[in-house]
């Protein structure tokens, strides 16, 4: 069943945005599995993977989170960097930008847009796996299409431009250059920090270039000035991890635009029950 578990997680976490649940859902399906009647299963990968989105689906509704002027939530991040890309499943973990927008849709319309659009499953396949109609399955896909507006990009993978661009971003932020800082930021950029229970933050949400910046040059002479930086990849998008001798304090995830000279989009993942996984 270890094989089946590296194949179930990519839905289960796509669904969820969090890697404890994800693996809880999918150990619960196998273990009921394991033990129910197995007569009328002619396909037995299909039967779990419909039988773990579903589990997530209802795991979902029961955990629902918003992003709110007081309340921001972002998904657990999980590893893809080179390491980890030995693990054919990771690469069908959504990047780490549409995991965000995806809390604006509910359990059902995530589930269906990640069905069709992640794992490319046609409109009678989803149907039978949420116990739908096909035209509902369409309604519910257009309908995720019109909240979401556009799905983000993961930026191109090239390890030597991306290392130099976050240089510069941390030695703006250190010399509290803020010009140079906001040329790399875009005009509407947005902000958003997750700390969890545990952690307070300056600001959850920040929007435009003006008041990242601000926020970015306080949080670091503040919190990070002695803490070091390490580079990795995050839902296939860059990241920075940021460690206070051995112990991992934040990861920021990064939308960067299409040709890679702005910063569209900035992740900040404090909540240590987040980054537990990222810190082994």
């Amino acid at each position: 069943m270890t094989d089946y578990q590296k194949v179930l997680f990519p839905y289960a976490y796509n669904i969820l945005g969090s890697v404890e649940d994800a693996r809880d859902v999918v150990q619960d399906v196998i273990s009921k599995h394991l033990t129910a009647e197995k007569n009328d299963i002619t396909d037995e990968q299909n039967y779990l993977i419909k039988s773990v989105i579903n589990h997530s689906i209802n795991v979902n509704n029961r955990n629902k989170r918003v992003i709110s002027d007081t309340r921001v939530w972002l998904p657990e991040p999980v590893a893809t960097n080179d390491s980890a890309d030995r693990d054919l499943h990771l690469k069908e973990i959504l990047s780490y930008s549409l995991m965000v927008l995806l809390e604006k849709l509910n359990a059902t319309e995530r589930a269906v847009f990640i069905l069709k659009e992640s794992f490319d499953y046609s409109h009678h396949e989803i149907s039978e796996v949420l116990s739908v109609s096909e035209e509902h399955s369409r309604k519910l896909l257009s309908r995720a299409k019109t909240k979401l507006f556009k799905p983000a990009i993961a930026s191109k993978r090239d390890d030597s431009h991306i290392n130099t661009f976050l240089d510069n971003y941390i030695d703006a932020i250190r010399q509290r250059d803020t010009n140079r800082l906001e040329s790399i930021l875009s005009k509407d950029i947005l902000y958003y920090a997750d700390g969890g229970d545990k952690i307070n933050v300056i600001r959850r949400i920040c929007t435009g270039d003006t008041d990242t910046a601000a926020t970015l040059i306080e949080g670091f002479h503040r919190f990070q000035s002695t803490q070091r930086f390490t580079y990795t990849w995050i839902n296939h998008q860059p990241a920075i991890l940021c460690w206070q001798d051995d112990t991992l304090r934040a990861c920021q995830v990064f939308e960067l635009s299409f040709d890679g000279s702005k910063i569209l989009q900035l992740n900040n993942i404090l909540d240590p029950e987040k980054l537990k996984n990222l810190g082994n």
